[in-house]
């Protein structure tokens, strides 16, 4: 009975089906047994509710026994079935302390066995259709390359380069993740979760907007520099709607529950243009450009090239803020609008002799 217990109380903790989880203890058993003993007939066990566990092996009947563990004579082949004959398999009861060590081992084999199984199928269920979504877990262990996320009773990884340096990840920190991919990993399924994927920003945005949820605002493009600032590009369905100030929200809580989310990381709402000079004067925000040509990028072959090169003119006093800490500003913005962006300030571009209308 006390095994009964502990299959039960496993089988509710592991989300394992009970029956599913007897059915193959039993024909484990069986197995072992018959193996150990070397029968020929079959070996039947059970556990259930009442009894416990029983067992039962299909003795030969033979004319001389030399075997007695699963070897019977006519005589007492008849004693229970009046019309036995010689090659004949008679059903046995075996008591279940025979089994030893046997049961021991297969109980233990079978359970491991079962929970890599229950394991491996609740990681699918759970994740399988959950590829390129949002996750919320919390921080269960660290080690050096990986900290483990807890997502419904799975240990989600976040490998190093999923990690962005400026977060703490603290053992019983809550946080979102993206969920990148499903592994098979020898024997089981790993989970792989990012915080510097593009798309979590994204899937946070629709998340927190809804207007980004009803498809009234469209998120056009995103640049992000994990942990430290990201562009996100914008435009609205109905004209009566302001993408920015959808994003933004009231007082500015809608994004700053994004920010709060990824560690203060800064994000800049860009509106998005369907006209490029618009677009990439949009994106150099918060500088202000004065001038901006295009010029389209040409392959050797005179194919257009995937995008063309912009040069903006801006303020003396905005060159910096253009450019932004480290070419951050001038290089999220290229890549947001998918052109090469060159910058110079007024009196740098008067002294070149290359200002452009």
């Amino acid at each position: 009975m006390d095994i009964l217990q502990h299959l039960q109380q496993m089988a509710l903790e592991r989300d394992i089906p009970l029956d599913e989880l007897l059915h193959e203890l039993e024909e484990a058993l069986a197995q072992s047994y018959k193996k150990f003993v070397g029968a020929t007939g079959e070996v039947t066990v059970r556990i259930d509710a009442k009894h416990g566990w029983t067992a039962q092996l299909e003795k030969e009947v033979v004319g001389v026994v030399t075997e007695p563990s699963f070897q019977m004579s006519l005589t007492e082949a008849r004693k229970r079935k009046s019309d036995a004959e010689i090659g004949d398999f008679i059903p046995v009861e075996v008591d279940p302390n025979r089994f030893g060590r046997i049961a021991a081992q297969t109980f233990k084999q079978v359970l491991n066995q079962k929970l890599r199984d229950a394991e491996t199928r609740h990681v699918h269920d759970t994740f399988a259709e959950r590829v390129g979504e949002l996750v919320s877990g919390t921080v269960v262990r660290k080690e050096p390359q990986v900290v483990y996320i807890q997502v419904n009773k799975v240990e989600a990884e976040l490998p190093k380069r999923e990690q962005v340096p400026t977060e703490p990840y603290r053992v019983g920190d809550n946080l979102k993740v993206y969920v990148l991919r499903v592994d098979e990993a020898g024997r089981r399924l790993r989970v792989v979760v990012s915080r510097t994927h593009p798309n979590l920003l994204r899937k946070l945005f629709e998340l927190e907007i809804p207007e980004i949820a009803d498809g009234v605002v469209v998120i056009k493009g995103v640049a992000r520099e994990p942990g430290q600032r990201s562009k996100v590009a914008v435009m609205s369905t109905d004209e009566r709607v302001d993408p920015v100030g959808s994003c933004v929200g009231p007082r500015g809580t809608r994004v700053q529950a994004i920010v709060d989310e990824l560690y203060d990381e800064k994000i800049d709402i860009v509106p998005y243009s369907e006209d490029p000079k618009v677009y990439i004067t949009n994106a150099l925000n918060p500088a202000k450009v004065n001038k901006l040509s295009l010029h389209d990028a040409k392959t050797p072959e005179g194919d257009e090239a995937p995008r063309g090169a912009a040069y903006a003119i801006v303020p003396d006093t905005q060159l910096s803020l253009a450019i932004g800490k480290g070419g951050q500003n001038v290089r999220l913005a290229a890549r947001l609008t998918e052109w090469k962006i060159d910058i110079r300030s007024e009196s740098q571009a008067a002294s070149e002799g290359k200002t452009r209308g």
